[in-house]
């Protein structure tokens, strides 16, 4: 009997329950170490005012790769981060592939460099150089 109430219960409803929300994309951060560096990086050019831009393109051996590139300023349409006076613009298009990206300054005997944190990436290649989604 306690089964047929349910049943009845759950048919008299007027809206379906919607499942759980995914947390919302955060667009881009910009970690401690990223804001450092290219704070100084921005100071040696002599471009305060300058960011970096950040763009998805078509390449490598896994499909996708990063471009980044100093831009004097944002394009008409670009997605603008700003972190304590530091600036990264991201076209429309690059901006699907980089939402909840976190950018780091990583820097070791090996190398040193920025890194894309990017919970899209479902691969990437050997060389660490291109991803896929």
């Amino acid at each position: 009997m306690n089964e047929q109430a349910t049943t009845q219960t759950s048919q008299t409803q007027t809206a379906p329950a919607t499942p759980a929300a995914k947390p919302a994309a955060r667009g881009i951060t910009l970690h401690d170490s990223a804001v450092q560096q290219l704070r100084k990086l921005l100071d040696e050019r002599q471009t305060p005012d300058a960011g970096l831009r950040i763009a998805v393109r078509g390449g490598g051996c896994s499909g996708l790769a990063y471009v980044m590139e100093w831009a004097e300023k944002p394009r008409e349409k670009d997605k603008i981060f700003e972190r304590d006076g530091v600036r990264v613009f991201v076209d429309p298009k690059s901006y699907l592939y980089l939402l909840g990206t976190e950018i780091v300054y990583e820097s070791t005997l090996m190398a040193s460099g920025f890194k894309l944190n990017n919970p899209n990436v479902k691969g990437s290649c050997g060389c660490g150089e291109s991803f896929s989604v």
